[in-house]
């Protein structure tokens, strides 16, 4: 039996029946939903049941899925297509070890250009953008602001792994050089007094805003080419058991050195 929730609690799950290994997805979707990429396993449907389920809505992404997430704390929990009877869920939601381990990673193409898809060590760009595009799945919220990306910080702690799905990515800004040319948006107040800024319509991560002020946008939702690049890994001692850190770079048990 395997148990999951959202961060905040407000959908919750359990699994009665085998979990399938663990799939990653770089398509553009994925991508911009979870804020980096996104990592799923599957149940059958009968073997799935919702404990809560009061924070659970659902985003039609296409005629041929929808996407489920907690409309509370903006957490991607499930991928359902349709006319089958299983779901996927989201690797990074499950509790405690999952013995699960990735055996496919799917849609490289789609990637985002600060991370290598393969695993291995995050390509260098000659190209700087002048200014960043970003969006969330939906197109309710539009924004721009300088580039280039500059360095991302990958988060594999236990809030990051619940509402992405699987770990976080991004990169500081300065929240006043953000410009919005759509806005819509809710906030989860995090337990550490930070905000989670994200799509309620289709639950795109787009930024935290931490209780200090210093801000981050999720690099996943930026549209164009970054200029930017993973360089290390924070808070690993969280990280779910059904992957391993390949690229080579520092990798910190905490907040980093």
């Amino acid at each position: 039996m395997a148990q999951g929730s959202c961060h905040c609690g407000a959908v919750a799950f359990r699994v009665d029946g085998p979990l399938r290994p663990v799939i990653d997805c770089h398509c553009s979707q994925c991508r911009k939903q979870s804020g980096h990429f996104w990592a799923a396993t599957s149940a059958a449907h009968a073997d799935f049941h919702l404990l809560r389920d009061d924070g659970l809505a659902w985003y039609r992404a296409s005629p041929a899925a929808r996407r489920g997430f907690c409309r509370h704390c903006g957490s991607f929990l499930f991928w359902q297509p349709e006319g089958e009877d299983r779901l996927s869920i989201a690797a990074g939601c499950l509790d405690g070890a999952t013995g699960l381990a990735t055996t496919e990673s799917w849609f490289h193409e789609d990637a985002g250009d600060y991370y290598d898809p393969a695993g291995g060590p995050p390509p260098r760009l000659a190209m700087a953008p002048v200014t960043l595009q970003g969006a969330c799945l939906c197109g309710a919220n539009r924004f721009t602001l300088p580039g280039p990306m500059g360095e991302v910080w990958a988060c594999h702690c236990i809030q990051c792994r619940k509402i992405s799905g699987h770990y976080s990515a991004s990169f500081d800004a300065r929240e006043s050089d953000v410009t919005w040319q759509a806005r819509h948006l809710a906030e989860y107040v995090t337990p550490g007094g930070g905000r989670r800024g994200f799509c309620p319509s289709c639950a795109t991560s787009l930024f935290f805003r931490a209780a200090d002020g210093a801000f981050s946008v999720e690099a996943g939702c930026i549209a164009n080419p970054t200029g930017g690049r993973i360089s290390e890994h924070i808070f690993t001692s969280f990280k779910g058991d059904y992957y391993d850190i390949t690229d080579g770079l520092p990798a910190w048990p905490d907040a980093g050195g």
